[in-house]
């Protein structure tokens, strides 16, 4: 079996504990088994820690911290972590927690770009519009919401299907400039071998998913769960009905969208006519 290759701890909080917990571990002379054993919690966990699927909870990363002498340094990471957690709403939480640890994640979007495909300047005049905001706020937002983007950049990403409708690309968020640069930032995602973006045509004529936006996260071991998009905050469920009729769903959007060569023709159309406006 090839040796896993280790985590660069720039990319996030949660690779950086992914990586000093490997780093603790082999200096500690213990295998992933022996830790498992030890701390008292499944190979499984210990694997997904250590390549950033999965962030640790308190008593994890105490437990491991114990057992492999660091002297509190799991610890403090993992405090860093609940940090950056603290700026998103309570409700958000835990389909961050799952997000991270997915494996695959398909997501439709009727209005705006998918949070995970935005750039700063997109977030920010989306958070900017919300009542009550602050030039504060809005930058604590913008600073979460890159840190989610995150996932994408690690060692074993996510695969992420994204379907928008056409009128995403239309519909102006802020001047014509951040349109321009986002239209871009989308064709450059969409360019990893793990990112795959359609667009639903106007001329599809299809009504399902006009109610709003959706996630569905398969995670190893785990029932798929969804993220329903409601006014003023989501709604997470892995209640089998409901997401047995969000794939469905997300199924007959694709089947109507672009393929992707012919969806990022069309973004580079949009991107181009920005450019001019």
């Amino acid at each position: 079996m090839p040796r896993p290759r280790p985590l660069d701890p720039s990319t996030s909080p949660i690779a950086l504990f992914g990586y000093e917990l490997r780093r603790h571990r082999q200096e500690a002379g213990l295998s992933q088994a022996k830790l498992a054993s030890r701390a008292g919690y499944a190979l499984g966990t210990i694997s997904m820690a250590e390549t950033g699927r999965r962030p640790p909870t308190e008593d994890f990363a105490r437990r491991c911290d114990e057992v492999l002498g660091a002297d509190g340094a799991l610890i403090r990471i993992k405090e860093m972590i609940d940090n950056l957690a603290s700026r998103l709403p309570a409700w958000f939480r835990p389909w961050v927690e799952i997000e991270q640890a997915a494996e695959s994640l398909r997501t439709w979007e009727p209005l705006i770009v998918p949070g995970l495909l935005q750039t700063a300047d997109y977030a920010r005049v989306l958070f900017a519009g919300e009542p009550r905001s602050s030039a504060e706020s809005v930058e604590k937002d913008v600073a979460a919401r890159l840190e989610r983007q995150r996932i994408l950049e690690r060692e074993d990403p996510p695969m992420l299907w994204a379907v928008v409708d056409e009128g995403v690309l239309h519909r102006r968020i802020g001047d014509e400039a951040v349109m321009a640069a986002q239209l871009d930032h989308l064709l450059e995602t969409a360019r990893l071998p793990h990112v795959t973006v359609q667009v639903l045509p106007f001329d599809a004529g299809s009504t399902v998913g006009l109610m709003g936006a959706f996630v569905v996260a398969q995670v190893r071991g785990l029932a798929n769960t969804v993220y329903l998009e409601t006014a003023g905050q989501g709604q997470v469920t892995d209640r089998p009905d409901d997401v047995a009729d969000i794939v469905v769903k997300y199924e007959a959007i694709r089947t109507e969208a672009l393929p992707q060569r012919a969806s990022l023709k069309l973004i580079q159309e949009m991107r181009d006519r920005w450019t001019r406006s």
